[in-house]
């Protein structure tokens, strides 16, 4: 195929084929692990994004943690 027609189609279609992929995804998982797994994995994996994203913002890991957890936690 044409590097340049994949182009064209990616940045026109770029949500459809992401939604897609994303939702192939889930429901494999689904299918191999369950529903209860499954919405596991995708709440460590949306906690991995949240820290990952704090970090390259180049914010305390301990600041997230201490909004995060109850004041008294640390001793």
């Amino acid at each position: 195929m044409n590097v340049k027609l994949l182009a064209e189609v990616w940045q026109q279609h770029s949500g459809k084929i992401s939604g897609a992929v994303i939702g192939l995804s889930i429901g494999i998982l689904i299918i191999v692990f369950g529903f209860f797994r499954t919405f596991f994995i995708l709440g460590c994996a949306a906690i991995g994004y949240v820290i990952g994203q704090r970090i390259d913002e180049k914010e305390d890991i301990m600041d997230v943690i201490d909004k995060l957890l109850p004041p008294g936690y640390r001793r």
